[in-house]
């Protein structure tokens, strides 16, 4: 009989003890990584533009990697906030990896980065499967994107320290029902903090900021019940003995990765 190996576990073993070495790193330095997750035009730049200006602004020392499958627009964009930005091309990758982030802050990353702001690829798929050795991981949701997101990304949404809806100034002209998606989001998550924010007006950003740094002195991030599933199910099947593939494998889409730093984050906005 042919004896199948599960690759995808394979993979993702190395990329959590890429991201175990990479947080390890980053504490030692004095550095909290914040890994934001959304899909395409969430508005994810604009509100970390925001973010970035304000921070600098604020005395805070602070940086990005912004990725992107091709061109740099997003890189000239941020940079235009005063921190120091780097993109990283992934060549048609749908996700960054731990080892491949750690690569790209090798010699570049300032010595006294506060917050490392680390835009993921426009993607809720496989994004949710990478740990980055992030301290916080934020996913966003547009207005424009309809209240059931959560539930049609139930991985991203369920394994997140933090979700952040955007847009909300045009809320009222879209229709969104805030509170579907808030009762969506605790379906898959219950008890992540929500926050509000837009990036036109300028609302909730100060709220969020200040929530990232409260992490980035050691505040302790909300655990999600999804990611105690998940770290059963990695320990199980790497330990597994018989050598076989399970399922969802083919696809590397059906056994995603549990987020890091599990516990609750302290002064954001529950859902209502």
């Amino acid at each position: 009989m042919c004896r199948v190996v599960d690759l995808r576990q394979a993979v993702l073993a190395k990329n959590d003890a890429s991201a175990v070495e990479l947080r390890e790193h980053l504490a030692a330095r004095g550095t909290a990584e914040v890994n934001l997750l959304s899909s395409p035009g969430s508005g994810k730049t604009a509100l970390l533009e925001l973010l970035l200006a304000r921070a600098v602004a604020g005395g805070v020392t602070v940086a990005a990697v912004t990725a992107d499958l091709a061109t740099e627009n997003d890189a000239r964009r941020l940079a235009r906030a005063g921190a120091p930005v780097k993109q990283v091309l992934t060549d048609g990758l749908c996700h960054l990896e731990a080892g491949m982030l750690r690569e790209r802050l090798d010699g570049w990353l300032p010595r006294d980065t506060r917050v490392l702001f680390v835009e993921n690829v426009g993607n809720l798929v496989c994004p949710a499967s990478y740990d980055l050795g992030e301290s916080l991981r934020i996913v966003l949701g547009s207005v424009t994107e309809g209240e059931d997101k959560p539930l049609k990304y139930p991985t991203a949404f369920g394994l997140a320290h933090l979700v952040v809806i955007t847009k909300t100034d045009i809320a009222e002209a879209v229709e969104f029902d805030a509170a579907a998606f808030h009762r969506n989001v605790r379906q898959v998550n219950p008890g992540v903090p929500v926050l509000e924010t837009s990036a036109r007006t300028g609302a909730g950003v100060d709220e969020l900021l200040a929530l990232i740094l409260r992490v980035a002195d050691g505040a302790p991030v909300h655990r999600p019940v999804l990611a105690h599933q998940h770290e059963r199910y990695l320990h199980h099947h790497h330990g597994d003995e018989d050598g076989h593939a399970h399922d969802g494998a083919e696809h590397g889409h059906s056994h995603e990765h549990p987020a890091a730093t599990p516990v609750p984050v302290p002064g954001a906005a529950d859902a209502p």
